[in-house]
């Protein structure tokens, strides 16, 4: 009798856990024991292919179905401070023709940021305003993601020029005044803020 009770119960924890992972998307451990759910119903899970391990500490079903997108959902779950910015947050909006390899996150200059191995990451360090304002949340595979918003990341993407190449901040800046992505005060408001502003103008009234 007790060892049926007991294989009851770990049936029924298996069951929740991929509920859990079902209705977060991306679940670490600590979501599962949050939950009342022993790790040890994630080892077996895995062990029957349910699910996956998808880098350090990261799982998700084996058989959900995931946005193009879930690379950020992945990082958002494991660096929960950081903010999806410039060249990725221009692949979210649509914009431009770019499709980098790492997901490009910023962060406070004093945030740690974990080595992962998957999905890499390129890390920016942003302070003040710079850091806090034109950020959005968008619910990504059941995660809830930051990522810069198109006029903040417009802004970003010429103060890092040097970086990411002048023609990816140009190119960014066209096509978010071709199809009215933003308004040129939010423009305005972001370029101030990273101090862009003399860099920009120029380009902005010779497309308006």
């Amino acid at each position: 009798m007790i060892i049926f009770i007991h294989i009851m119960k770990t049936h029924k924890q298996i069951n929740d856990a991929i509920d859990v992972i079902r209705r977060h998307g991306v679940v670490r451990v600590k979501d599962l024991v949050d939950n009342n759910i022993h790790p040890e119903c994630l080892r077996r899970l895995c062990k029957k292919g349910i699910v996956m391990k998808q880098g350090r500490g990261i799982y998700i079903l084996a058989d959900g179905k995931y946005t193009e997108h879930h690379s950020f959902a992945e990082v958002s779950k494991w660096i929960p401070s950081s903010v999806v910015c410039l060249v990725s947050a221009l692949r979210f909006h649509n914009i431009g023709t770019q499709s980098p390899q790492k997901v490009w996150i910023a962060l406070g200059r004093r945030c740690a940021c974990p080595r992962l191995k998957y999905p890499p990451v390129k890390v920016f360090r942003f302070s003040g305003q710079a850091l806090s304002e034109g950020v959005e949340e968008h619910k990504i595979d059941g995660v809830t993601v930051k990522i810069y918003g198109i006029a903040k990341t417009v802004a970003d993407c010429f103060k890092y020029r040097n970086k990411i190449g002048s023609d990816v901040a140009v190119e960014a800046l066209r096509e978010t005044i071709r199809y009215k992505k933003c308004t040129s005060d939010d423009l305005w408001k972001y370029a101030k803020i990273c101090r862009v502003w003399n860099v920009i103008r120029p380009y902005l009234e010779a497309m308006q």
